[in-house]
Order: structure tokens, then sequence, then C-alpha cells
């Protein structure tokens, strides 16, 4: 499986961007996917994810700002990012897990990632 992200770039604060990461490959129905950030020294963390189902999850710092959503026939998730900070700056990277049924591995692959930086 091959994620391959696009949208990043430089905004001001209060600006909006749109991410998208296309997945390709042995993909299977159900799976989640969702986009993580790594700012410079931190860690890398979850900022939204989504089900197949269309079950979502947001990080608390970026609820009512960033809104995830799926589009299953082009295996394709997108991120619309809102009202940008300049805490939001990172690199973001789309993520795709899935487990086979004949497996209790989960699968997981990662976007080779998308700058964001938002200007004070």
């Amino acid at each position: 499986v091959q994620l391959q992200a696009s949208g990043g770039g430089l905004v001001q604060t209060g600006g909006s961007l749109r991410l998208s990461c296309v997945a390709s490959g042995r993909i299977l129905g159900i799976n989640d996917m969702g986009w993580y950030r790594q700012a410079p020294g931190k860690q890398r963390e979850l900022v939204a994810s989504i089900t197949s189902g269309g079950f979502t999850k947001y990080a608390d710092s970026v609820k009512g700002r960033f809104t995830i959503s799926r589009d299953n026939a082009k295996n394709t998730v997108y991120l619309q990012m809102n009202s940008l900070k300049p805490e939001d700056t990172a690199v973001y990277y789309c993520n795709l897990e899935q487990q086979p049924s004949y497996s209790y591995i989960v699968q997981t692959y990662w976007g080779q990632g998308t700058q964001v930086t938002v200007s004070s």
C-alpha cells in the first residue's frame, strides 16, 4: 500500500488549507485513515482519523477547526483545516491501518508527509 499526500503550504494565521491523501495498492474494504503531525522537537501526534464507515475522531486542539472526510471509491482522505494557528505548523502525515481477516496483525502505512506552515 502506498500513500501520496498533497496540499500543504504556507498560510497566514486564520487561513485555510486542505490536505489530500490517495491510497493505492492492496487496500481492504474496512480500514481506518487518518492524519498525524509532527512539529520540530515534538512527538508525532494524531490530528484526526476516520473509519471506512465514517466514524471520526479528533485531537482536542483541532476540534471545531479541522474536518476529516474520505471518499472510499477513490481511496482518498481529506483534511480541511480552517482557522489555522502558528501552533498547527508541522509536517502532516497520512496514515492507513487495516487488519486482514486472517491475521491478528494490524497493517500500518504512512505517507511521505507534507509541510504545513502557519505564519503569525
